[in-house]
Parts: C-alpha cells; sequence; structure tokens
C-alpha cells in the first residue's frame, strides 16, 4: 500500500534551511571559481623590445604567472604596422592561452594600405585595458630647443628639413596632421619597427622628434639625452609635472592617451574573459608591478570586457576621423 507523507510548512521551512547549509557546506564549485590556465600562456606583443607595450606586458606578465602557477611568456612579433603579432592572435584557439597587447593604431589597420582593408577587431575580443599614459612630443636633446613652440619654429626655419620617427600607424597619421596644422610642409616622416629604435635615433639626432608613449622617453629624458617637451593629455602627466600639456602650449588638437589593451580571439568564453581580468586586477596590486607601470609614466587601468570595448570604439572614432582627413599612403 502506497503511503503519502504531507509535509507541513514548518517542516518544509526545516528542510529548505537544511538544504541551504548543506550548500554552504560544500566547496565552491569549480564553475564558480575564477578561471585560470594549467598550462603556459602565451601574450603577444606586435612590437620590437623596448617599447612601452613591451615593458608593459613584462611589467604583468611575470605576476600573472605566480597568482597562475604558470608561465606568462612575452613574445615579440614585430612586423607589418604590428600586423604580424596580431595576427597570430586572431588566428589562435579561443581558449586564454593565446593573448595580445596592443595599443590604439590597432583600429588603423583596416585603413594601412597594403594589408587589404583587414580589420584585426573584426577577429578579436577586447578584454581589458592593462594601463594608460599620455602620449609626449619628444625631441633630441641635441637641438636648440626646450619647448613645443621652439621646436616647431626650429623646424620652420632651419635650411634642412626636420624628421619625425614613427613606430605605429597612429603616428604616421599624426606626422601629417603637424605638417598640415602647425605647419611644417617639410617635415620628413621616417618609419621604425618599434618605438625603441626611434628613441636610438633621437639621442643620436639622427630623427629629430616623435610622438610616442611616455614610458620608453622618461628615463632618456630624465638622464637629459632627450627632452621630452609635452604630453598629449588633457591634463599634466602625474610623472612629469613640470612638463606642459600641447593644450597648455597652444596646440590643443594634438592630444592622445595611449591604452595597452589586452585582447584574445574572437569567440574566447566570457568565463575565460573574466578570469583573465579578474586576475589583472589581482596582478596590479602588486607593488613591483605598479612601480614598474609608473616609472614608466603610465597607471594601471583593469576594466571590464564591455568597458575596453567602448574605449577602443571611442578610439576607432576618433582616428577614423582623423585618417579621413590625412589619409596613409
Amino acid at each position: 500500500m502506497t503511503q503519502f507523507f504531507k509535509t507541513t510548512p514548518s517542516g518544509a521551512s526545516a528542510l529548505l534551511a537544511g538544504a541551504a547549509l548543506m550548500l554552504m557546506a560544500q566547496p565552491a564549485s569549480a564553475q564558480s571559481a575564477p578561471w585560470r590556465p594549467d598550462r603556459s600562456v602565451s601574450l603577444i606583443v606586435p612590437y620590437a623590445p623596448g617599447g612601452g607595450t613591451d615593458a608593459t606586458a613584462r611589467a604583468v606578465a611575470k605576476q600573472l604567472g605566480v597568482l597562475w602557477k604558470q608561465p606568462v611568456v612575452v613574445e615579440n612579433l614585430p612586423g607589418a604596422d604590428g600586423l604580424i603579432g596580431t595576427r597570430r592572435v586572431m588566428e589562435a584557439k579561443p581558449d586564454g592561452y593565446t593573448l595580445l597587447l596592443q595599443v590604439p593604431s590597432i583600429v588603423l589597420t583596416k585603413y594601412t594600405p597594403g594589408l587589404k582593408g583587414i580589420d584585426p577587431l573584426a577577429q578579436l575580443t577586447p578584454v581589458t585595458a592593462v594601463s594608460q599614459s599620455p602620449g609626449a612630443v619628444v625631441a633630441s636633446a641635441k637641438l636648440p630647443v626646450k619647448t613645443l613652440p621652439e621646436l616647431f619654429e626650429y623646424c620652420q626655419k632651419t635650411p634642412q628639413p626636420c624628421s619625425i620617427g614613427s613606430g605605429e600607424t597612429s603616428g604616421r597619421v599624426a606626422a601629417k596632421q603637424i605638417a598640415a596644422e602647425v605647419p611644417l610642409p617639410g617635415l620628413i616622416t621616417a618609419n621604425y619597427r618599434g618605438t625603441s629604435a626611434i628613441v636610438t635615433d633621437m639621442i643620436a639626432n639622427n630623427v629629430n622628434f616623435a610622438f610616442t608613449g611616455i614610458t620608453a622617453a622618461l628615463p632618456h629624458h630624465k638622464a637629459g639625452t632627450l627632452r621630452i617637451l609635452a604630453t598629449l593629455g588633457r591634463q599634466r602627466a602625474a610623472a612629469l609635472p613640470d612638463v606642459p600639456t600641447t593644450a597648455e602650449v597652444g596646440y590643443p588638437q594634438f592630444q592622445s592617451v595611449t591604452w595597452f589593451g589586452l585582447f584574445a580571439p574572437k569567440g574566447t568564453p566570457v568565463p575565460v574573459q573574466q578570469g583573465i581580468v579578474a586576475a589583472l586586477r589581482e596582478a596590479v596590486k602588486d607593488a613591483h608591478v605598479r612601480q614598474t607601470i609608473a616609472s614608466a609614466g603610465a597607471e594601471p587601468v583593469v576594466n571590464d570586457p564591455a568597458d575596453f570595448a567602448a574605449q577602443v570604439r571611442e578610439e576607432g572614432q576618433r582616428l577614423g576621423a582623423l585618417v579621413k582627413r590625412y589619409p596613409l599612403e
């Protein structure tokens, strides 16, 4: 004979309370824990060693390795305006084990002649910004100038045309803007594969000046072999409180903030992205990481994928409008 048992309201409450206690007593499930790799991770830098992107990558890779208990290997793959290294990540498996550190120039790849209109952002997922730094106008200390207006005046009057170094697509657009708007009609643009080589040539005055991130120029500015004449942010950089902004010296049209952003292959699962962001938030709390980023003139900025995607879109609109006025050749 089948028996039916009736549960009283008080009995039901007791059962629910007991179930809740059992769930609380259970260890956190693997699903609720942040994703973390179980083997080495490749962090691709699509520029030569020694520049701001490389310095930022190395600042966080070691600490991520400590947190994950897995190696995070920085690989420099320069060439084709950053596309060689970027393509490596575009074509990688979307599993979190191949990541890309890029800068705003990535939004200009589709406008670059010779690259067949390839848009890396169509095959990548923005994960998070890592740090950001205002750009800077940097000149050789061998030039007889100490301010940005003095540099432009010198270049307008010198019989030998001035030269500007460019290691990224955005630098070539900036060079065109300077030539047209200062104006410096005879300005020569010297293209490089990375910022480190530009810095070396600026110290020797083989190239006169450049728009770079603060990162690569700051040690040489302090040593007196380069001069940071102005920064490109809306307010003075914390690392250079005595250096004016471009707006302060009469050139507000030259403004930019360089973010160093982490991208993953398109289709990378949301839990993997969230695990990477969670680890980076912990990594930038490390005193050595913060000191490394600060000494490079940058500040840590770890945001959510949606927020970083919005940053990338905003930069795409700004630089896209600029490149339409000053097309790449």
